[in-house]
C-alpha cells in the first residue's frame, strides 16, 4: 500500500520512517528539499507537491506546525484537493484548533475526501521509538480503515468524539503537561532555595503520589541543565493559545493555562523559545536568580 506524508520535521520524519520499516511504501513531501531527499534515498519516493502525493495516494498524512499550515496543504494551491479522488482518506496528525480541524474537514466533505484529526503526544523520542499515544476525532469507520497504520507510528491510538475531538483531547494534554512541568520546575526550585539537592527530590517523589511520566522525562533534564528539544517552548506556545482560544470559545476558563503561557512568553521573548518545554525551569531561575541545574 502507497501512503502519502506530507510534513518532515522533528515528528513527522521519524513517523514516516517507522511506516516505512513497517513495510509501506511512502510518498513524500516537505517544502524543505532537504527531509524529502533524506528519506527518498531510503527508499521513498519524492513528491513535489501536497496534490502530487494526493495524486499517487488514497490515504495520505498530514503533520505540521499548525492551523494555516493544514489548511494550506488541504485546501490551498497546489493542495490535496486539488487531485485528490472521492474517497480519499486525510489523517492529519498535526496539533491544530479543533475549530480548524472541522473547517479543514467541511471542506474536504464538500470534495468527497475524507477525514480524522489525529494528533500525537510523546514528543521526539516516542515519535522515534513508535510508542506516540495518538488521539482520533472523526468518523469510526474511517478511524477503523487507519487504525493498523496508526499503530505502526503509536502505541496507542483511541478515538475520542466526532472531528476535532482528538484536536480538543491533545490540548487537554497539553495543558496538563505545561503544568506538570511549571509545577515540577517551582518544586525543585523551592528545594534548592531550602538547601535540598533537587536530583535527591525528584528521586525521594518519583514514586509517590507527585510522580508521572512529565517528572520522568523533565526532572532529569532540568537537573542537569539540558534543554535539547524534543518538544519546544515555541510549539508549546502555540498549543496553549489554540487551548486558550478554544476555551474562549467554547466558555470554559483556563487561568492556570493562560499563566503557563505567559512564563513560555517571557522565554521565548529571552531567546528560548527552541529550546525544550522543560525550560520552563528558566523561568524560575530567571525570577530568583538561582540556577536548579547542578
Amino acid at each position: 500500500m502507497k501512503i502519502g506524508f506530507i510534513g518532515l520535521g522533528i515528528m513527522g520524519k521519524p513517523m514516516a520512517r517507522n511506516l516505512m520499516k513497517a513495510g509501506y511504501k511512502l510518498i513524500v513531501f516537505d517544502i524543505k528539499r532537504g527531509p524529502v531527499e533524506e528519506l527518498a534515498a531510503e527508499g521513498a519516493l519524492a513528491a513535489v507537491s501536497a496534490a502530487d502525493v494526493a495524486e499517487r495516494c488514497s490515504i495520505i498524512i498530514t503533520m505540521l506546525p499548525n492551523s494555516p499550515h493544514v489548511k494550506e496543504a488541504v485546501t490551498g494551491k497546489g493542495g490535496i484537493l486539488e487531485s485528490a479522488a472521492p474517497g480519499t482518506i486525510i489523517v492529519d496528525m498535526s496539533s491544530i484548533s479543533p475549530i480548524a480541524a472541522k473547517e479543514v474537514h467541511d471542506a474536504c466533505k464538500a470534495a468527497g475526501v475524507k477525514m480524522i484529526d489525529a494528533p500525537v503526544s510523546g514528543g521526539e523520542p516516542k515519535a522515534v521509538d513508535g510508542t506516540l499515544s495518538i488521539m482520533a476525532g472523526g468518523e469510526k469507520e474511517v478511524f477503523d480503515e487507519v487504525r493498523d497504520i496508526l499503530l505502526k507510528m503509536g502505541s496507542s491510538a483511541v478515538l475520542c468524539g466526532g472531528i476535532g475531538a482528538g484536536n480538543t483531547t491533545k490540548l487537554a494534554n497539553q495543558v496538563i503537561v505545561a503544568l506538570n512541568i511549571a509545577a515540577m520546575s517551582e518544586a525543585l526550585m523551592l528545594g534548592v532555595k531550602a538547601g535540598v539537592d533537587p536530583e535527591v527530590i525528584y528521586s525521594a517523589i518519583r514514586g509517590g503520589l507527585a510522580g508521572s511520566t512529565v517528572l520522568d522525562a523533565k526532572a532529569p533534564m532540568v537537573v542537569k541543565g539540558n534543554f535539547k528539544p524534543g518538544f519546544r517552548i515555541d510549539l508549546h506556545i502555540k498549543d496553549l493559545q489554540n487551548a486558550i482560544d478554544t476555551g474562549h470559545a467554547v466558555g470554559a476558563p483556563l487561568p492556570l493555562s493562560a499563566y503557563a503561557m505567559e512564563m513560555m512568553q517571557t522565554l521565548k521573548a529571552d531567546g528560548y523559545g527552541q529550546e525544550d518545554h522543560s525550560a520552563i525551569a528558566r523561568y524560575y531561575e530567571k525570577i530568583t536568580g538561582t540556577a536548579i541545574s547542578k
